[in-house]
């Protein structure tokens, strides 16, 4: 006699063949719809409805129709194919070759600072805005290629899209290596910047699609710290280079850094963008249906409508980080204040020569050393940031009956917001006064520390409020904070000269508690109610 599990199990595997057999005639029938014709009644058992994959048609186990298209999904809560669901281990591979594009182009973008008196020089140039335009061009490069790979990578994946940038990157920048003129410095900076620019959005994106809200954290401090702790250990390398080498190797050097980092990415980072991964599931579940993969109307992706054409998909995605910025206050006002941040860290970066070289004569590669301090500041508070971030958000969570919100993440944000003008106004009046060189190096340690808090604690808000198209709102807070590192340089020689340390730290000091200091406290308050408004931020 057959037991009522034998009686089930062959229930079940008839009902998975009738499916296949019907999917293998569906191009061929003039509806080309996929229905269940079996009543409900004749079934021993209730089948739960969740999601289809072909481990569900293999097996039997999972299934999911929304009126009559079948709707490819994760197969549960725990599908080991969900990069949410990967070990801690898979996860921190992949974070430590992100954080190694962001580091290598930020090295890049510092590194040339200390070795720009040098490139004039043998081309001749005399002109301090021209000068200044050897580091800034490369940001401005930054601006504008986020604006493009962000949503690339919406479309054709993250990984991809971030090596074919690389690449981009490391072509131009080996050409600034044998640039002839200054102008092609210029110009070929600006090509290397636009390629180097892919990591930050991107980066941002990847965190968010592999890493929960709770868990975040330690992976925004490592992710934030290699591009920050790179702007400071750039010009230490550069400046060295520059006095015992040629300012060719400046660049020569980052490029055997971006092919280290090129190779291992080939090697261990994976696809992570949770639209692409289901929409190759759903093409090798056509497959095996025997149904066209550009075909939507029977079998798609929860991401996917029945509509969905490339160029459709394509030019919304290239207007995706305009249009956050245009409707999205949360991106204005966060993004706004980024800007400033980091136009402080590119002013400091072009100012720090002048003062060590300048004001305390130290010769081209001891001048470099102080850079550190900046990475001492950058490292201390990514300590305690790292530390604490999570466990304020869990406790916050909690608080809330277990529901957490971006704004969770802002606690943080408030020292970093102090520190900020406090540093600005110890360097600038103990260089004024030409003090004991060691307090502009705890002035500037101060700087890094708030620099570091502010921008960790922006990013990590904006990766939780926009989840899925995070890489797009990081590229629009990319584009302006970019713009502000180019221009800050270009203004701070006549700002000085005209004003002295003292002074000009004092200004950017009002600036910074005036911009600033407001922020948390209005987004711990607010912030909720505006994302409300937002047609874009994660439910």
């Amino acid at each position: 006699m057959r037991t009522s599990a034998d009686s089930r199990s062959s229930t079940l595997d008839g009902l998975i063949q009738e499916i296949i057999a019907l999917g293998r005639v569906l191009d061929q029938q003039s509806n080309g719809r996929i229905s269940l014709s079996r009543p409900r009644s004749s079934l021993p058992h209730e089948i739960t409805v969740t999601a289809l994959s072909v481990k569900s048609l293999e097996e039997g186990i999972i299934i999911k129709a929304e009126s009559d298209v079948t709707i490819v999904d994760w197969d549960g809560p725990e599908d080991s194919e969900n990069p949410m669901n990967w070990p801690f281990k898979r996860k921190w591979v992949v974070t430590a070759i992100l954080s190694g594009f962001t580091f290598i182009s930020t090295v890049s973008s510092s590194m040339v600072a200390p070795a720009a008196n040098q490139v004039a020089k043998e081309f001749g140039v005399t002109n301090t805005v021209v000068i200044a335009m050897t580091t800034s061009m490369f940001v401005l490069g930054q601006a504008f290629g986020p604006l493009f790979f962000a949503p690339l990578s919406e479309i054709y994946g993250r990984s991809h899209v971030l090596q074919f940038a690389n690449l981009f990157y490391l072509v131009w920048n080996i050409a600034c290596g044998g640039a002839k003129s200054q102008g092609q410095i210029i110009a070929f900076r600006f090509l290397s910047g636009l390629g180097g620019s892919a990591p930050f959005p991107i980066d941002g994106g990847v965190i968010g699609d592999c890493w929960r809200r709770e868990e975040r954290g330690q992976a925004i401090a490592l992710f934030t710290l290699a591009p920050l702790f790179g702007i400071a250990l750039g010009p230490v390398a550069g400046a060295w280079i520059a006095e015992l080498s040629s300012w060719r190797w400046v660049f020569w050097s980052t490029s055997i850094g971006a092919g280290v980092v090129q190779l291992l990415g080939l090697l261990f980072l994976r696809e992570t963008f949770a639209p692409l991964l289901l929409e190759r599931k759903a093409s090798r579940i056509k497959k095996q249906l025997g149904i066209i993969s550009r075909d939507q109307s029977k079998v798609r992706t929860k991401f996917q409508s029945e509509e969905r054409q490339w160029t459709s998909i394509f030019a919304k995605a290239i207007i995706r980080p305009f249009a956050l910025f245009v409707r999205e206050p949360v991106i204005q006002l966060l993004g706004l204040y980024m800007a400033f941040v980091y136009g402080i860290v590119y002013l400091t970066l072009t100012t720090l020569p002048d003062i060590f070289e300048g004001v305390y004569h130290f010769r081209v590669g001891i001048a470099g050393l102080h850079y550190l301090s900046l990475g001492v500041g950058l490292v201390i508070s990514n300590q305690i940031n790292a530390s604490i971030s999570d466990r304020v958000y869990v406790y916050l969570k909690n608080r809330n009956e277990g529901v957490g919100k971006p704004e969770f993440r802002l606690p943080t944000m408030v020292l970093g917001t102090l520190c900020l003008p406090s540093g600005l106004l110890m360097t600038g009046w103990t260089s004024e006064k030409v003090a004991h060189w060691i307090l502009p190096d705890i002035g500037i340690a101060i700087l890094g520390a708030g620099m570091n808090l502010n921008i960790q604690g922006i990013q990590t808000y904006i990766i939780e409020a926009f989840s899925l198209y995070s890489a797009s709102a990081l590229a629009t807070v990319t584009c302006l904070r970019s713009l502000t590192g180019f221009g800050f340089p270009l203004f701070a020689p006549a700002m000085y000269d005209a004003l002295g340390y003292g002074k000009s730290g004092t200004i950017l000091a009002s600036a910074a508690i005036l911009l600033g200091c407001p922020a948390p406290f209005l987004f711990w308050h607010y912030g909720e109610r505006i994302r409300h408004l937002s047609l874009s931020v994660a439910d």
